[in-house]
């Protein structure tokens, strides 16, 4: 198939043509004719689908030809973070390429003096992350009631940012007639429940079954307790001489304790997560990228977008509660066409975790034994913190 078939418009495939794209991805390929048909979409993606193009194009062909009316704003699309933000608005100008539709994108961490001007002089489409469209929205300069159609993107990764009770004041903000296009990566039970709040009769698309594990992958389980687990990181790390490797933690707490370890140790280590700052994050990605960093600790939604074609390892330091989430994590090795190794640690109070993951991938992951850090596997597991608690650390983010 190519996206001739997607019945779309001349001016919209001389754009996809001249930014070379032949043939549309999975996501594409299902979400264009839905949007197209105005109809609420709930897809479940994550970074790297092809999903900004699922939605932008389709978004561009529905408002082409429609006159803009005042400074109203026509669809938005709101991301949790700058880099996102301006990646989409940088694609709504390759895809709109030959349309003669306004878009523009304001974000934190600026000065807000030039985007106010273009929004003063009329925008179709506003890409914004939550904290600066609310502070405008507040100032009058942002006008979203001659809003048709609404992009909730990274979903997860707002909750896990801070961000889902902005997303929540701006939704009741909007009109309720509308279209609403809701992605995800993954679909835990608070971001379930927003998506029912917002969408109607959606039609749902799932890329990348879960199920679907990277066969180049090898995948190996250590079984250590809980307090050895840094030492049995630093270990691996020193004895198989590896050189770059991709470490998730399920705290920010968490990631920064085993980036200071293997400091101290004299392993060039960095720590990401939603409470470092924009310049911080951006800093360690790009030395992680250069070599001037062996590992990069970080925690599930920050490390979404990392797309590095050499990682050789990926550590789970903890077990994912949601098994989902461990076929995205050990996805971001083995790529372009390299082999790449996934090292999950499992202690007492995660053995659920890995029946779980087990489960879900239908593979048996070998467990590695003889190494200087063995668990007692007749322990009994430690109680795991209430879910309550859980839910309102992963809450806990600054805004941005």
């Amino acid at each position: 198939m190519s996206f001739k078939n997607l019945n779309l418009i001349p001016s919209i495939l001389k754009a996809l043509d001249a930014q070379g794209y032949t043939t549309p991805t999975p996501i594409q390929k299902q979400a264009i004719p839905v949007v197209l048909e105005k109809r609420d979409l709930l897809g479940v993606a994550q970074t790297g689908t092809g999903k900004t193009a699922a939605f932008g194009i389709p978004i561009l062909q529905l408002l082409d030809g429609k006159k803009h009316s005042g400074k109203g704003v026509k669809a938005l699309i709101l991301t949790p973070t700058r880099e996102l933000a301006i990646q989409i608005d940088e694609s709504l100008a390759a895809y709109g390429k030959y349309i003669n539709l306004t878009h523009s994108v304001i974000f934190g961490g600026v000065s807000q003096v030039n985007q106010v001007q273009k929004l003063k002089r009329g925008v179709d489409i506003l890409v914004a992350t939550p904290g600066r469209l609310l502070d405008l929205m507040n100032q009058g300069h942002v006008d979203l009631r001659t809003l048709e159609i609404f992009v909730l993107d990274e979903a997860d990764r707002m909750l896990d940012m801070g961000f889902i009770h902005d997303v929540k004041k701006v939704i009741k903000s909007i009109p309720e007639k509308r279209q609403t296009l809701f992605f995800s990566a993954t679909m835990p039970e608070e971001i379930q429940g927003l998506a029912n709040m917002m969408l109607k009769n959606p039609v749902k698309i799932e890329v990348t079954p879960p199920s679907s594990t990277v066969d180049k992958i090898e995948q190996r389980v250590y079984f250590t307790n809980k307090p050895d687990k840094r030492k049995l990181l630093l270990h691996l790390l020193e004895t198989n001489g590896i050189e770059n490797a991709l470490v998730f933690t399920r705290t920010k707490h968490g990631a920064d304790k085993v980036a200071r370890f293997l400091d101290k140790a004299r392993i060039s280590s960095a720590a990401i997560h939603g409470n470092k700052s924009q310049n911080a994050r951006q800093n360690a990605l790009k030395n992680f990228k250069n070599g001037n960093l062996n590992v990069l600790v970080a925690t599930d939604i920050a490390a979404r977008g990392i797309d590095i074609d050499e990682l050789t390892h990926v550590f789970n330091f903890d077990l994912p509660n949601v098994p989902e989430t461990y076929v995205h994590r050990i996805g971001r090795t083995g790529r372009a066409g390299n082999d790449g190794i996934a090292i999950s640690f499992c202690a007492a109070e995660e053995r659920k975790e890995l029946k779980d993951i087990e489960k879900l991938a239908a593979i048996k992951i070998p467990v590695i034994e003889g190494h200087p850090f063995p668990m007692d596997l007749n322990a009994a597991p430690v109680a795991a913190a209430p879910a309550q608690n859980r839910n309102r650390n992963n809450r806990q983010g600054r805004r941005r």
